[in-house]
């Protein structure tokens, strides 16, 4: 419950629930109500090309953009508690799906390590972190983590429409599964 309170933004098909919030995450990616700016083609980790059309169940889908499965301790550990959520994510009839700039190979590497049982769709070059305005600008062009993007999840209906966000202030949390399927059931 504590952990629950500490969560710092959700937003529920235009309704919203506000703690003190960096100015300059305020604005962190599409707003609710509007379409995704990009149809996610890039390949999964298997090196098969998707695209939203492939990868959202009936009702849409789970886009979770994190930092990188090679190097960030916070993205390993919430990718495998993803793992756990899958299932309530599925019969909720979404998807789940994670975007990073990391290379296929990486992706492979860490799916196959971890057994990730969903979709970890690669986003080398960054240009769907691009397009969804959340790349992290503080790392220069020479800096292992250029073209990471800030840690945001989102959940899209199956026409592409934003229906919910949630992240945390610091790319070291991350909103709790529980948070994420309630998010859901609040649609």
């Amino acid at each position: 419950m504590l952990r629950r309170a500490s969560f710092l933004l959700v937003l529920i098909s235009g309704l919203t629930s506000v703690a003190a919030m960096a100015s300059d995450l305020s604005d962190l990616g599409p707003a609710i109500g509007s379409k995704i700016p990009h149809d996610l083609t890039a390949p999964d980790q298997e090196g098969v090309e998707q695209s939203f059309n492939t990868l959202t169940g009936e009702k849409g889908a789970v886009l979770v953009f994190f930092r990188s499965a090679k190097w960030c301790p916070f993205c390993q550990k919430q990718l495998i508690q993803m793992q756990a959520a899958q299932s309530g994510i599925k019969a909720r009839g979404y998807k789940l799906i994670a975007i990073s700039y990391d290379t296929v190979p990486q992706l492979a590497q860490f799916a196959g390590k971890r057994k990730i049982g969903y979709t970890l769709l690669s986003d080398q070059g960054s240009r769907i972190i691009d397009a969804f305005g959340i790349r992290n600008d503080t790392y220069a062009s020479d800096h292992y983590a250029y073209g990471v993007p800030y840690p945001l999840i989102l959940v899209v209906d199956s026409t592409g429409l934003v229906r919910a966000k949630l992240w945390e202030e610091s790319y070291r949390d991350r909103p709790e599964t529980v948070v994420i399927l309630e998010a859901i059931d609040g649609l």
